[in-house]
């Protein structure tokens, strides 16, 4: 049996979350169950909630690594619940979890799960034109050190399909 690629998706929680982040999310978490992937996210609201409902809409699996220890604080729409009560040290869960890593929009804890990423070299797709953290970063590296560099998309399905060329590569 194969192991099932692991795309985290990640970006703005409940504050910051405008309905074009929840419609973004939603649509990326669709082409992640179509691809057979399993996503991963954080579990809670805004992104990560509409990433899982639209795993679960397509009949995919929704993992979610949340920072408290009790599992009914995740979202509805998570297939498996990892309550951690870690904390935001989570982040460094979310991100080694993942085979690569999806971005939308984002803040600070956001950011947080891109440096996790980007010091282990995990490949990461950020979706254009939706503010945040991330699009500051996008077609670029996060330092000197040129571990991985943020690729740009224009859309889920393009963001689905660069990180699954980059995860197989």
């Amino acid at each position: 049996m194969t192991k099932k690629r692991q795309i985290l998706v990640i970006g703005h929680n409940v504050n910051g979350c405008t309905p074009e982040h929840e419609k973004i999310a939603y649509e990326t978490g669709m082409e992640i169950a179509k691809s057979g992937s399993v996503l991963i996210s954080g579990g809670l609201g805004g992104v990560m909630q509409a990433a899982c409902h639209g795993s679960h809409d397509a009949g995919g699996i929704a993992v979610g690594i949340i920072p408290q220890d009790d599992p009914s604080l995740a979202n509805e729409f998570c297939d498996i619940v990892i309550p951690t009560g870690m904390g935001l040290t989570r982040d460094f869960l979310n991100a080694l979890s993942a085979d690569g890593i999806i971005i939308i929009g984002g803040g600070s804890g956001t950011l947080s799960e891109i440096c996790a990423a980007y010091m282990h070299k995990k490949p990461m797709v950020a979706i254009r034109n939706l503010g945040g953290t991330a699009e500051q970063y996008i077609d670029q590296y996060l330092d000197h050190r040129k571990n991985i560099r943020i690729l740009g998309a224009d859309s889920p399905k393009e963001a689905v399909k660069l990180i699954l060329e980059k995860i197989t590569a």
